[in-house]
C-alpha cells in the first residue's frame, strides 16, 4: 500500500506525525516508495546493514511471483536477494498484490511462476494471467523481461503458466532478455545458473542514472522464523490419532507436533512443511530387487552416504515420473519400457500409477549400479499440509489433518504415500520430524473480526477451518461463521465432529451444512448444499462475507467455483459473464480465497 494512503487506516501516529509522514512521501515514485517501505520495515526490526548502492533511479527490476505451494515464492525471494547484492534496484511483488495495469510502466520484469493443476495459473496469478490475454492489455514495447517457470514434468502441461506469460508479454511487444527456464521438481539444481544469466542481462540493459538502494520487505510471520525449508526444525511427534471410524474407507489422522524451543510462528491459514523419510521396508525391497549393496557409499554433492540411507532420506521413491521410466528403460534396454517411453501420454499414466519399486521389477538387462541408479532419481522434497490449529490457542504446538494414502498395487502388494504414511504409520510418538512454516498470505481470515466467513472444506480440507475457528474463538471475533463439510459417511467420516457440534452449540459456528455422499442412493456433495442455500449464500456475500475453499483442486474446487458463479448469476440477476466478473472482484478484494491441492 502506498505510504500516502495511510490516512485510510487506523493510525497509531498523532495528527502532526501523520501529516509530516504524508508530506515527506508525497510525490515518491514506485521505486522510491518501495525503498522507504523496506527502510521502515528494517528500522522496526532493529539495526540492519546498509544496502548496497544501485545503478538506477530511472529504471528498476520488478520480480513478479505466482506461487501455489511456496516454491516459486522461495525462488523469487532468492533472486531478489541476489539482485540487491549486485546493486540492482528491485521490488518483489506477489501477483496477488500487483496492480495489473502497472505492467505498462515497468522497464524490467522477471516472472517467476508455478503451474497449478492441468496447466492453470496459480490462484495468486490468475488476474495478471487473464489481463495479459485480454484486449485491455497494453503495448509493452519498452519492457525487457525474462520468465522462470516451475513445474512437474510428470504432468502434461509442464510449466505451462511460465510459457503463457512469456508468450503474452512477447506478443505485447516485450523483449525477452534471457531464455526461459522450465524448472522441474529438482529446480534447485538449475536456478542459480539461470539467475546469473538473467541478472547479467538486466544489468547490461538498465539505464545507469543516479543512485538508489534496493529493498525487499516482508510482513509475514514466517519471514521472521529462523528455521525454513533449507534449515528445518527437528520437532517431535506428540500425537497421531485416527479420527475416522473403523468401517471408513479412509484412514485420516489428527497429528500434533511439538514446536517447543523453535520459536516458530504461524498464522491461521499457513501450511507446515514436512521432510519425511521413506519406508525402510520398501527401500530394502528395492535394493534387493536391483541386487545392489545397501552399505555402498555414494557421493551426493559434498555429502558421502550409504545407498540405503540415501534412499531413505534423500530421494523421492513413491512418485515415479516419465524421466525415470525413460532413463531406466535406456539403462536396462528393457523393450517393454522402451516402447512405453515412446508414448508420452501412456508413459505419464503409467508413472502416475506405479512406484519406483514396482517399475524396476520389469525384466531387462542388468547394468544397474548404485551410482547410475541414484542418478535417475529425483531428490526428495517436503510435503505441505494446511495447519489445523491456531497458535493463539495451542501455543508451542502445530496440528495437522492427514489422510494416509494406502493402496494395493497390481500384484496385491500394499503401497503407501511417502509423507502421509510416514506421519500416520511409521513415526512414533516422541520421534523427530523436520518441519518448517510455509506462509500462505493468500489464505487469511478477514482483518475485521466482525466480517462473516463461509468455509467450504470437504475431507481433509477441513484443516485450516479448524484453525480459523480456534482463532476466532480465542480473539472473540464476532463475525458469523458458516461451514460446509462433506465426506463419504456421517458415522465414519465426520472429522472433528464433537468440536464442530460444540462450536454450533456455543454459537461461534452460525451455520453448519453437511454433505455425505454415500449415506443415500443419490450422491450429495458440498456444491449441492451451496445450491440448496443459494439465496443465503448470496446474501452473505452481499453483506461482505469472505468465501474460502480448501481441498481437491481438480474436481471439488472447480465444481464449487462453477456453482458459486451460477448462484451469483441467478440470485444477483446477472449474466454468467457478469457473475464471473463479480467473483473476480471478490478474489481481487481477497474475499474469495482458495487453498487447493
Amino acid at each position: 500500500m502506498a505510504l500516502n494512503n495511510l490516512s485510510a487506516l487506523t493510525s497509531p501516529l498523532s495528527e502532526s506525525q501523520l501529516a509530516q509522514l504524508q508530506q515527506a512521501t508525497a510525490g515518491l515514485d514506485a521505486v522510491q516508495t518501495a525503498w522507504v517501505s523496506g527502510y521502515l520495515a528494517g528500522v522496526s526490526q532493529g539495526p540492519v546493514a546498509a544496502a548496497a548502492p544501485t545503478q538506477s533511479a530511472g529504471q528498476s527490476l520488478t520480480i513478479l511471483v505466482g506461487s501455489q505451494t511456496g516454491n516459486a515464492k522461495g525462488v523469487a525471494q532468492e533472486l531478489a536477494e541476489q539482485a540487491a547484492a549486485r546493486g540492482i534496484p528491485n521490488q518483489l511483488i506477489s501477483m496477488a498484490d500487483y496492480k495489473v495495469k502497472a505492467i505498462k510502466d515497468e522497464s524490467h520484469v522477471i516472472v517467476v511462476a508455478s503451474t497449478n493443476g492441468e496447466g492453470e495459473a496459480p490462484d495468486d496469478a490468475i488476474d495478471l494471467h487473464a489481463f495479459l490475454a485480454s484486449k485491455k492489455a497494453p503495448k509493452l514495447a519498452d519492457l525487457k523481461f525474462a520468465v522462470l517457470g516451475l513445474g512437474d514434468s510428470s504432468y502434461e502441461f509442464f510449466c505451462q503458466t511460465g510459457k503463457d506469460f512469456e508468450e503474452r508479454l512477447a506478443a505485447l511487444g516485450g523483449e525477452i532478455i534471457t531464455q526461459r527456464l522450465d524448472a522441474d521438481v529438482d529446480y534447485q539444481e538449475v536456478t542459480q545458473a539461470w539467475f546469473d544469466k538473467a541478472l547479467d542481462a538486466v544489468e547490461s540493459t538498465l539505464q545507469k542514472e543516479g543512485v538508489t538502494t534496493a529493498a525487499v520487505a516482508s510482513s509475514s510471520p514466517a519471514a521472521a522464523n529462523k528455521y525454513n525449508k533449507q534449515n528445518p526444525f527437528s520437532a517431535s511427534l506428540l500425537t497421531s490419532q485416527k479420527i475416522t471410524g473403523n468401517e471408513s474407507a479412509k484412514d485420516v489422522r489428527h497429528i500434533e507436533i511439538d514446536l517447543e524451543g523453535s520459536d516458530l510462528h504461524y498464522t491461521a491459514g499457513d501450511a507446515l512443511g514436512v521432510w519425511f523419510k521413506n519406508d525402510q521396508a520398501m527401500v530394502d525391497e528395492l535394493i534387493a530387487k536391483l541386487g545392489l549393496d545397501a552399505d555402498k557409499e555414494i557421493t551426493l554433492g559434498e555429502q558421502t552416504i550409504t545407498l540405503k540411507n540415501a534412499l531413505i532420506e534423500e530421494f523421492e521413491l513413491t512418485g515415479t515420473h516419465p524421466g525415470f521410466i525413460e532413463g531406466y528403460a535406456a539403462l536396462t534396454e528393457n523393450k517393454e519400457l522402451l516402447a512405453l517411453a515412446e508414448d508420452k501420454n501412456a508413459c505419464r499414466d503409467f508413472a502416475n500409477t506405479h512406484q519406483i519399486v514396482d517399475v524396476v521389477t520389469v525384466e531387462g538387462n542388468d547394468p544397474v549400479t548404485e551410482e547410475n541408479f541414484v542418478a535417475l532419481l529425483r531428490r526428495n522434497s517436503p510435503r505441505l499440509y494446511s495447519i489445523a490449529s491456531s497458535q493463539t490457542e495451542v501455543e508451542e504446538e502445530v496440528h495437522l489433518t492427514v489422510g494416509a494414502v494406502v493402496f494395493d498395487n497390481e500384484l496385491g502388494q500394499q503401497r503407501g504415500g511417502s509423507a502421509s504414511t510416514f506421519l500416520s504409520h511409521r513415526l512414533e510418538e516422541g520421534e523427530e520430524v523436520k518441519v518448517f512454516i510455509e506462509d500462505n498470505h493468500n489464505f487469511r481470515l478477514p482483518a475485521n473480526p466482525d466480517t462473516p466467513v463461509i468455509m467450504v472444506g470437504p475431507g481433509t480440507g477441513i484443516a485450516p477451518f479448524r484453525a480459523f475457528m480456534q482463532e476466532r474463538e480465542a480473539t472473540d471475533a464476532t463475525g458469523k461463521n458458516w461451514l460446509l463439510f462433506g465426506d463419504q459417511t456421517f458415522n465414519e467420516d465426520f472429522l472433528y465432529q464433537v468440536e464442530w457440534q460444540n462450536y454450533l452449540k456455543s454459537g461461534l459456528l452460525t451455520k453448519l451444512d453437511l454433505a455425505f455422499s454415500r449415506d443415500q442412493a443419490e450422491k450429495i456433495y458440498v456444491q449441492d448444499r451451496l445450491k440448496e442455500n443459494a439465496a443465503e449464500v448470496f446474501k452473505w456475500l452481499q453483506d461482505g462475507a469472505h468465501f474460502y475453499v480448501c481441498g481437491d483442486a481438480n474436481r471439488m474446487a472447480k465444481d464449487v467455483q462453477t456453482t458459486l458463479i451460477e448462484i451469483i448469476s441467478k440470485q444477483g440477476k446477472l449474466s454468467l459473464e457478469d457473475a464471473e466478473e463479480y467473483l473476480t472482484e471478490l478474489r481481487q478484494a481477497k474475499r474469495y480465497q482458495r487453498d487447493v491441492y
